[in-house]
């Protein structure tokens, strides 16, 4: 699997209750034949895919590029293996909106009732919580998360689909995350296929361009408050002076925040905002440089940080001492698949056909009968 996001329709209104329920039917054969086949840990693996995950919805009967997709489909499994998650070792938390802060509750509750040691069971608590964090903080797309599910194996494994929305466009983009292919948690952590829509101007902390960006946000905060203060009033006169030009008719003078060769540098995307100007972010900010956390993953778990206090740091570091973190939208990285164009690699025909017979085989296993398993796989081949 390569790396990224899918993004799809945002929609409206509710899933039919009589759908819904034969998701849950649909959805408990297909999953017991699945774990069976394969065992926990790789049903949990394959949740971290977006296009088998894409897949397994479709097979269900739901809409193949609709936001709703993602919250039912999760719903609906969750229902489906309710009073026999032991017996198949696969657990499921969180869901859409409230039900989504009830995760790390639910986590703690599982743990408990498998006798997880307290250090598994915080620290799959952490993971989830980490990825919701980096998902509304260090990656600025514009899209809000409104849905979180963690799914784990009693041996460990866990995957995360989180769900965000944006109003502007109406569109919903989901996010992946796979135990099997995170090595850090703020450096490229997401596993899937990349978005069609790409974002302008996005601040990418967890690109590996951002490097430099959230080494230097470390080091700004382990220099101490009065200094990092120093760094951010002098922004201050910047935005200040930017303040003072709006008026001035389009063509004449602009903002120009580095002294560089017009051709090179002639706007920045964040120019427009004056987040620096917060009292409620100076306290953030005088409590991180207390804190003086060792590094970024850290800096970025600590309670209060969140995108406008990752946004100023990289700020400081990229006008004053030229750390620039990536303004690219993460979605780029990756194409699970490939292209049909061939951009950013041909399509992997043999991972994208492996995808699609193996749900085959767990439909040909399931008790359905004839007519239901020939409609499930006609909108598998359709996807």
């Amino acid at each position: 699997m390569r790396r990224g996001i899918a993004t799809f329709t945002l929609d409206e209104g509710k899933c039919p209750p009589w759908l819904f329920q034969r998701m849950v039917a649909l959805g408990r054969d297909i999953v017991k034949i699945l774990i069976a086949e394969y065992g926990p840990d790789e049903f949990v693996k394959r949740m971290g895919d977006p296009v088998w995950f894409q897949s397994l919805g479709t097979v269900l009967a739901f809409d193949w590029n609709a936001s709703g997709l993602t919250t039912i489909l999760t719903a609906a499994l969750k229902e489906a293996i309710r009073f026999e998650e032991k017996n198949l070792g696969v657990f499921i938390c969180g869901g859409k909106g409230k039900t989504s802060r009830n995760t790390p509750d639910e986590i703690l509750t599982w743990g408990d009732r498998l006798g997880l040691s307290d250090k598994k069971t915080h620290a799959l608590i952490y993971n989830s919580k980490m990825s919701a964090k980096v998902d509304s903080a260090l990656v600025q797309d514009g899209f809000q998360l409104y849905h979180h599910a963690f799914i784990f194996s009693q041996n460990g494994a866990w995957t995360v689909v989180q769900q965000g929305m944006n109003t502007g466009n109406q569109t919903a983009r989901r996010y992946h995350w796979s135990s099997d292919k995170v090595t850090d948690m703020v450096c490229e952590p997401h596993s899937g296929i990349s978005s069609k829509l790409l974002g302008k101007n996005v601040l990418n902390m967890v690109s590996k361009g951002s490097s430099k960006s959230r080494d230097l946000s470390v080091e700004l905060v382990e220099a101490g408050y009065p200094s990092l203060m120093k760094e951010v009033n002098i922004l201050r006169r910047h935005f200040s002076r930017y303040s003072n030009m709006v008026s001035l008719k389009a063509g004449k003078e602009q903002l120009t925040l580095l002294d560089l060769d017009r051709g090179e540098f002639r706007y920045h995307p964040m120019v427009h905002e004056n987040f620096i100007m917060n009292k409620y972010l100076e306290k953030i900010l005088q409590e991180v440089a207390y804190q003086k956390p060792e590094n970024y993953e850290k800096l970025t778990a600590l309670k209060g940080v969140g995108p406008k206090t990752v946004r100023a740091l990289a700020l400081v570091g990229e006008i004053i001492y030229g750390a620039k973190p990536s303004y690219e939208d993460p979605a780029r990285y990756s194409f699970a698949h490939g292209g049909k164009d061939g951009t950013p690699f041909p399509v992997d025909v043999k991972t994208y056909d492996e995808t699609i017979e193996m749900l085959k085989k767990a439909v040909s296993k399931t008790r359905w009968n004839q007519a239901e398993k020939r409609k499930a796989v006609t909108r598998l081949e359709k996807w």
